[in-house]
This record gives C-alpha cells, sequence and structure tokens, in this order.
C-alpha cells in the first residue's frame, strides 16, 4: 500500500523535475529538493530537449530551471511550455543578474528566483512557501486572504533594521526558523547559522516583534526553561 493510500488525507508530493546541464549541480539540486518534506524529485534533465521529453512522459508540478543549458536559454523552454499549455510552475535556479530577464520570467510565469551560489536553507524556504502558496485553495474572503496567499511568495522585507542587525543575516535565521516546523532554540538557530546565540536571540527577538514569529518555554529539562520560537506562516 502506498502512503497516499493509507493516509488519503495527506496531500500528494509536489513533484519536482530539476533542469540543470551541470551534473555536480543537478545532483545537489536533486538531494536538496529531496530533503524538503512534501516534495519529490521526478526526472533531472541536462538540456531544454531532454526537459521537454521527460515532461510529455512524466508530469512535474515544478521545475527547478537553470536559465544557462547547452541547446538554449531557460525562458525560451518556459515559453514553449506555456505555447503548448504546460501550466507547470518554474524556480528559476540562475546565477543571472539582469533584471530584464527576472521581468520576462514573471510574464512567463515564474514564481520565485533562486541565485546561484545557495545554500540548502535558501533552497529549502523557497520550496516551503511555494508549498504555502500551493496550498491556498478555494474562494477568498477578501482582498487581506488574496495578498496573504501572494505574500507566501516573497521573502520578508523589513523597512529598516534595529542597530547591529544585517538583513544577509537576518535572511539566514529566517530562513532557519522557517525550516524548523516544531520551533527552535536560540542555542540550534546560533549553530546553524554560525553566530553566537547572544547575536541569534536578538534577531529571533527582532522576529517576535515584528510579528513573524511567536516564542514559548520548553519544560522538561532539567534547570531553567528554554524559550522555543517558531515562525507563524499566516504572517
Amino acid at each position: 500500500m502506498s502512503p497516499s493510500q493509507a493516509n488519503p488525507d495527506r496531500p500528494a508530493p509536489i513533484r519536482v523535475l530539476v533542469v540543470e546541464d551541470d551534473p555536480v549541480a543537478a545532483d545537489a539540486h536533486r538531494m536538496y529538493v529531496e530533503r524538503v518534506p512534501g516534495f519529490t524529485v521526478v526526472g533531472s534533465a541536462r538540456t531544454r530537449g531532454d526537459a521537454q521529453r521527460q515532461l510529455e512522459r512524466t508530469p512535474a508540478d515544478l521545475l527547478l530551471l537553470d536559465l544557462y543549458l547547452p541547446d538554449g536559454h531557460g525562458l525560451q523552454l518556459v515559453r514553449g511550455l506555456r505555447a503548448a499549455g504546460h501550466t507547470t510552475d518554474v524556480i528559476a535556479v540562475t546565477s543571472a543578474r539582469d533584471l530584464a530577464v527576472v521581468r520576462e520570467g514573471v510574464s512567463l510565469g515564474v514564481v520565485q528566483y533562486v541565485l546561484k551560489p545557495f545554500t540548502f536553507a535558501t533552497l529549502r524556504d523557497r520550496l516551503l512557501r511555494y508549498a504555502e502558496f500551493r496550498a491556498s485553495v478555494g474562494e477568498a474572503s477578501g482582498q487581506d486572504e488574496v495578498d496573504r496567499a501572494l505574500a507566501a511568495l516573497r521573502a520578508p522585507q523589513p523597512a529598516e533594521l534595529p542597530k547591529g542587525l544585517t538583513p544577509a543575516t537576518l535572511q539566514a535565521v529566517t530562513d532557519t526558523l522557517r525550516a524548523a516546523e516544531s520551533g527552535i532554540s536560540a542555542t540550534a538557530t546560533a549553530e546553524a547559522v554560525g553566530i553566537s546565540r547572544i547575536t541569534a536571540r536578538r534577531y529571533l527577538e527582532h522576529l517576535v516583534d515584528a510579528g513573524r514569529a511567536a516564542r514559548a518555554p520548553q519544560y522538561g529539562q532539567v534547570g531553567r526553561p528554554e524559550l522555543v520560537y517558531r515562525w507563524l506562516s499566516t504572517q
């Protein structure tokens, strides 16, 4: 009996086709995707033509797409898929920083851009955001609900940070916090990001103050209870 048959209420995993011509990078991307709950890799393609052939044989919900392929630009692949009626979503994984390319990708339905080089935490965050967006179904009750669904795809962009905090470290802490489904302590966050526990707690407390996270004491251990932080997915 398959997992979906054993638990019919569990949503089917999101099927991902990795399109990347570098074999080392392709293997890394496949490994990254398979480590994220709710996602499964259905194939790996090295060229536009290979990707098209694989999509004809095996449906995919999401392309993890490198834009520079041996037989043409990745957006040419997306343009051809749209012309053929394919509605597969796309996350572009690229070193391209040309905003004209970004705008064209958005017009073709690219839902996320991940700039190379990137860490597992960065890709995991984008995949979890995509899954949250994809889970939005039914009819919206109003503008707020539509805004929340679209906001799931966007990384938080604080207008101003307290003195001593940097956007890059805040993003790293945010990625780590979002990925910790059962919550995470300042100590564990510090180890994951590579900063001190005191610094990690400052960033976590900033996210709490901004309404993006919640904290609660965790009991059951000897000594004082440790604070555990959790991401508020509705934000």
